[in-house]
Formats: C-alpha cells, sequence, structure tokens
C-alpha cells in the first residue's frame, strides 16, 4: 500500500485516537482472531467514516450500529471474523460480497484480496458506500444494485463469497457462482435462531461447518431506490 493511500486511511485520526482503535485490535485478539494482516487492516481503516457523525464517537466500540434504512454497520469482531474465514485458505483474487451497506466490510475486503464484486439492493446506500471508497482510494471494488439472492452470475466463479445478511437458507445461486475450492461465509436462520455457515465447493459436492450463533439483519429480494 502507498504512502498516500495509507495517510488516507487514517484520516480522521485525531477524532478518533489511535489508543481507542489500539484497543479494539487488543480486544479482537482476545476473543481468538489472529490473522494478523486482518488485524492490521481492521486497526488502520477508519470506521468513524462509515457512520453517522452522531455516532462517531461509537465507532471503535465492538458492536453493531445503524446506518439508516433498517440496516446495520457489522461489529468489528464479526468483520473480522468473517474475513479470517475467507482467507483461511490462502490469498484470495476475486471475492464476491453480497450486502455492501456501510461499505466498511467492503473496504476491509478491498486492503486483503486482489478484486472485490459488491452487490446491494438499496441504492442510497451504495451510492454512499462508494463515495467512502474513493474517498479512501480503493478502487479495486466493482458494485452492483440488485437482488444480493442471485449474486453476480455474469463475472462468476468466485474464489470466495460473503453474505453481510440472513438467508432463511444458502441461496443455490450463490453456491453455483463458487469457484472449485471457494469459500462461502453466510448467515444462516431466521428470527432470533441463526448461524454462521462455512460453505467450501469440494471436488464431490459442498462441505458444510457450522460456526455458531449470530445476529444479523435479513437477507431481503429485490432491488429498492
Amino acid at each position: 500500500m502507498g504512502r498516500e493511500q495509507d495517510d488516507l486511511l487514517r484520516r480522521g485520526i485525531g477524532m478518533t485516537s489511535q489508543r481507542t482503535r489500539e484497543r479494539l485490535i487488543q480486544r479482537l485478539y482476545e476473543e481468538g482472531l489472529t490473522n494478523t494482516q486482518v488485524l492490521e487492516v481492521i486497526r488502520r481503516t477508519p470506521r468513524h467514516l462509515f457512520v453517522d457523525e452522531a455516532l462517531a464517537h461509537r465507532a471503535y466500540e465492538d458492536t453493531a450500529l445503524p446506518i439508516g434504512h433498517n440496516q446495520t454497520i457489522s461489529q468489528p469482531y464479526m468483520v473480522a471474523r468473517m474475513s479470517e474465514l475467507l482467507l483461511a485458505a490462502g490469498p484470495l483474487d476475486k471475492v464476491l460480497e453480497i450486502g455492501t451497506g456501510s461499505g466498511y466490510q467492503t473496504a476491509v475486503l478491498s486492503q486483503l484480496v486482489e478484486r472485490v464484486f459488491s452487490v446491494e439492493r438499496i441504492k442510497v446506500l451504495q451510492d454512499r458506500a462508494k463515495e467512502r471508497l474513493v474517498e479512501l482510494n480503493l478502487r479495486n471494488v466493482v458494485f452492483r444494485w440488485g437482488d444480493g439472492w442471485e449474486g453476480w452470475p455474469a463475472l462468476a466463479p468466485y474464489n470466495g463469497i460473503i453474505v453481510t445478511a440472513v438467508a432463511t437458507d444458502v441461496p443455490q445461486a450463490l453456491l453455483d457462482q463458487l469457484a472449485p475450492g471457494g469459500r462461502l461465509v453466510i448467515p444462516v436462520g431466521a428470527g432470533e435462531v441463526q448461524q454462521l455457515m462455512l460453505i467450501i465447493r469440494e471436488e464431490q459436492g459442498f462441505s458444510r461447518q457450522v460456526l455458531g450463533a449470530v445476529r444479523f439483519v435479513p437477507l431481503l429480494n429485490g432491488p429498492l431506490a
């Protein structure tokens, strides 16, 4: 990463102290997250730019925060954990993200993989996310406004797919768009009963691993202007 881009990523450090960020990283480490590349990206990515100004003072708490339109920015622990799971088998060059939201997870992924293709159904949220990523000079992301259940078949297959909203069951379209050996990280369930799953495309089908209880907003059908 170039010095200019690194400076941009650290913008606003006076408003949200480096000490506060370091406390967050220490907490993530103590909770079992050990991928140093992921933790470093979380450390330097200015999460306060992805929340409303009134909530900026809470940006480095390990908690989800509202971003409007009944959506949230995921807690840093979950962003880091899902990123670790995607990268556990090695570097990825092509990742599909379902649910751009605030763009925070997108920004983190864009610093960890070669290319990110991000789908969001709420256009105003995606437009804001685009602006934030341009401000941070993160330019390896391509956006699509559309239905996350459909994925982005025109550009498939993907080495990794990450879904940032809970699906009632795993969308078949996403399984179809996963490359051999590719990894899909997705919350699945309904209401209060949600489980994070890791699905890997093997030679003879898919392996599935349940990783524990989570809480996400629902993955809804259809684009919304």
